[in-house]
């Protein structure tokens, strides 16, 4: 374990933590001395999906870090209702709650189908708003928090051929700036976090959204959201936070170490930028 221990006594649930960013945040926070609940939904691999709750809950262990793997469905707030509980009941608190689990189609209107635009505003906005009010009463009692939720800033030129997405992502955001002036007076912080480029992924992986030269490694939201759930709530919540644009602002200068390719600095992609793509969910 590091020495820094900047989340010693904290306990950090991460939804949508099996694979990908919410594997490699739940590490971070580990490493840094919080007890983590690893929640998803993923119990057993597929060849596409690797990772489990419980293959990352032996990574986090393996730090000499404390985990609980519980799995989700994030459809059901009944899951989400249990994870809550059974978080409390093992670790007695919750100061941190990160909504990672997402659910992606990038299609025109009319090219939608009601049964994927629906997926996406259950596992999207409707889980975020969900595991965020499960939340609320146990972080005050512990005194206060930090809620993240993983969406971008709103930016209404993006819509075109990702309608369907969009809303429920930015609906996200919309949870995460009205709910912060709704608990500013309890000390806890909602904000939501996005990458400036793509992130190396299984979805930019299994649906060849861009490649190598395109891709940063999950490492820099990570990071990104370890200083956010560092900072004390009254100092920033309420923001729709870039992660390289955050870490610059607190000082970091090399971002080359989350290059997927060394040879090429990926270039800023917001959701405005990324190329229309057809999706097939996985297997």
């Amino acid at each position: 374990m590091e020495q820094s221990q900047r989340l010693a006594g904290k306990v950090a649930i991460i939804i949508g933590a099996s694979r990908g960013i919410g594997r490699v945040m739940a590490l971070g926070f580990a490493r840094e001395g919080a007890r983590v609940v690893v929640a998803a939904k993923s119990e057993a691999e597929k060849a596409r999906l690797p990772g489990t709750i419980y293959s990352v809950a032996r990574e986090v262990e393996a730090l000499g870090g404390q985990a609980l793997p519980v799995r989700v469905d994030v459809r059901n707030a009944e899951d989400i209702e249990a994870m809550v509980a059974q978080t409390m009941q093992q670790f007695g608190r919750i100061d941190i709650l990160v909504h990672n689990a997402g659910a992606l189609w990038w299609q025109d209107v009319a090219d939608t189908p009601l049964s994927r635009f629906d997926l996406m505003h259950e596992v999207n906005v409707r889980a975020a708003f969900v595991a965020a009010q499960a939340a609320i009463a146990p972080m005050r009692a512990a005194g206060g928090g930090h809620i993240v939720v993983c969406s971008p800033p709103i930016e209404l030129g993006a819509l075109p051929h990702k309608v369907g997405y969009l809303i429920s992502k930015y609906g996200m955001t919309m949870l995460a700036q009205g709910l912060a002036e709704e608990l500013r007076a309890d000390n806890i912080a909602v904000n939501a976090l996005w990458p400036v480029t793509l992130i190396q992924s299984q979805a930019t992986m299994n649906f060849a959204i861009g490649d190598a030269k395109l891709w940063r490694t999950p490492e820099i939201v990570a990071d990104a959201a370890l200083e956010l759930v560092t900072t004390p709530p009254a100092e920033l919540t309420g923001q729709a936070v870039l992660d390289e644009d955050l870490l610059r602002a607190r000082g970091w200068t090399d971002f080359s170490t989350y290059r997927c390719d060394p040879e090429h600095e990926p270039p800023r992609m917001l959701p405005g930028t990324v190329p229309k793509v057809g999706l097939v969910p996985p297997a």
